[in-house]
């Protein structure tokens, strides 16, 4: 299938979403990326969802980044007004979901492909995976946030050695530099992501989905609407509020007691 697709699967607690265009070393299209937009939505809502595991068809790679071929010919306005600000929908709302993402990673990861993995909660590639931006060699330039939650999430130096100088980084490289949590021997990363999977599925839920929240929140990652999620769930379990709706359903002035 070398237009490529989205597989989404689901294991009692433990959501699966697969990278399906090996052919193309699972490239990004239009398509796939409006795919994955359209599963992130379907997790969030479904509260019996716990962890998420992102991996991609076959041994090559994980994701080469966005399909050269998708974007070669478009304008600068279009450039603006829909691939990139696209991507960046999507790959946000993938970074926002509820529960923790995993990603598991063999092969190359590069460009987008990087950019999708920073999105992820939890980082565990094979020996054989590869890191790098290598958007200069075509002109252009980190588009899906590459310059900016992939900096939040390790900083600005490896960052800088891959985009500017062209370097790649290999697993073990990558495990030091912060952008993975864990190396494990090649062709094994995905079984290792859904051993991780199935230990974080058993804790307390909302406890889990809180603390990623918190975590983000401290790096920049949607603060503002984490602070006012949590604000709102703090003053929604109030007598307070409770005497506000009750007072504007029954048409008087509220009393309220600070509880």
């Amino acid at each position: 299938m070398s237009e490529g697709r989205v597989i989404f699967a689901l294991d009692r607690a433990i959501a699966r979403i697969t990278l399906d265009r090996p052919a193309k070393l699972n490239a990004l299209t239009p398509a796939m990326l409006a795919e994955l937009g359209d599963i992130a939505g379907r997790i969030d809502d479904d509260d019996d969802i716990r962890v998420i595991v992102l991996n991609a068809s076959g041994h090559r790679a994980f994701c080469v980044g966005a399909d050269i071929e998708a974007w070669a010919d478009s304008g600068p306005l279009d450039m603006w007004r829909h691939w990139v600000r696209d991507g960046h929908a999507v790959f946000d709302r993938m970074a926002r979901m509820r529960p923790p993402l995993i990603v598991a990673i063999e092969g190359l990861a590069l460009g987008g492909g990087l950019e999708l993995a920073a999105t992820a909660d939890l980082r565990i590639a094979g020996t054989d995976a590869a890191f790098g931006l290598p958007e200069a060699d075509l002109g252009t330039a980190p588009g899906w946030s590459g310059t900016q939650r992939l900096v939040r999430t390790v900083g600005p130096a490896p960052v800088k050695l891959m985009a500017l100088a062209g370097e790649r980084l290999d697993a073990h490289a990558a495990e030091r530099a912060g952008v993975l949590h864990r190396v494990v021997p090649a062709g094994t990363a995905l079984d290792a992501a859904l051993e991780m999977a199935t230990r974080i599925a058993v804790r307390a839920p909302v406890a889990v989905q809180l603390s990623k929240q918190l975590i983000n929140a401290a790096t920049g990652e949607d603060t503002g609407a984490t602070l006012e999620a949590l604000a709102a769930g703090v003053v929604g379990g109030t007598q307070d509020v409770r005497e506000g709706v009750a007072s504007f359903r029954e048409k008087r002035a509220p009393v309220f007691s600070n509880r």
